[in-house]
């Protein structure tokens, strides 16, 4: 079997949640204390063997080009200042994988975006990952897992969560047969179903590892929930004729898209870190 070292990130989102913030700069550039939301998840890939990295971008997302560029300008100065450190890790940014870009000229669901990596997949097996979707687990990344298992099970496998039934409805929700603690065959899935016609609690969640066959499934989706091409659907289409698999990656997940998220993760990561961890601990215990 085929090493999978190839990624597609969907990142032409508006971000219209962090209005207006977002009006000049992408969502995926909202920094987690220094970090843009991007690289965490680019360092995520990296981690488990992914060396060529597609974003599908649009008009708007040009500082993600340039975050993952070299900047000689700056590279130089701190060269000159002699902070090495500082300059190590600006040249590692750009030199940790191969980055390539490609615009979703239509916004048409992400299903659409995933379908704009067709020709950069060619035959290889592949992972997708979201671009405001970050898992923390510093034993094994969460897309590192389900890679794991795509070798073992040799199908495509989604990544899963359980989410409380009252927040069933906005994921995709599958209905499966349990294979173990973790792993699930999926019979089908439906994007955001009510809660009276979600078929369980477990939802697919931002991490996905594919064979090209899913693009033969999205060029047959037609349109569903917003108007949109839902990557749900085309799952639901594979599950049915060649078999996928759900399996709940451990690590603590953050919808960064989302204003909560967002706060969340930016709390918790800057509690872990070494150089701020202890004093914005205590900060916190003084407010009130």
């Amino acid at each position: 079997m085929k090493k999978i070292k190839k990624a597609v990130v969907p990142v032409a989102g508006m971000g219209t949640r962090f209005l207006p913030f977002t009006k000049a700069v992408p969502k995926e550039m909202l920094p987690i204390i220094a970090t843009p939301t991007i690289q965490i998840i680019v360092e995520e890939l990296v981690d488990s063997g992914i060396e060529e990295i597609l974003f599908i971008t649009n008009r708007y997302k040009h500082p993600i080009e340039d975050h993952f560029d070299y900047s000689f300008e700056l590279e130089a100065k701190l060269e000159a200042n002699g902070k090495d450190d500082q300059y190590e890790e600006i040249r590692r940014i750009a030199d940790q994988a191969n980055f390539y870009y490609k615009r979703q000229k239509e916004t048409k669901g992400l299903g659409h975006a995933i379908l704009q990596g067709k020709e950069f997949v060619g035959d290889d097996p592949f992972v997708v990952v979201l671009g405001d979707d970050i898992v923390y687990n510093p034993d094994q990344p969460a897309i590192g897992q389900l890679i794991e298992r795509f070798y073992e099970l040799e199908k495509d496998v989604v990544g899963c969560k359980k989410v409380p039934m009252t927040e069933i409805n906005k994921y995709g929700s599958i209905e499966a047969d349990q294979i173990d603690d973790r792993t699930y065959d999926i019979k089908y899935c439906i994007e955001k179903p009510s809660i009276e016609d979600a078929p369980s609690d477990v939802a697919i969640l931002g991490r996905y590892v594919f064979t090209p066959k899913i693009f033969d499934h999205i060029e047959k989706t037609k349109p569903g929930v917003g108007g949109e091409i839902q990557i749900t659907d085309s799952i639901d289409s594979l599950a049915k004729s060649d078999g996928v698999y759900g399996y709940i990656y451990e690590g603590k997940r953050y919808d960064v898209g989302s204003k909560l998220g967002f706060l969340e993760a930016t709390v918790e990561y800057a509690l872990r870190d070494e150089e701020v961890g202890k004093e914005f601990a205590e900060y916190l215990k003084k407010i009130k």
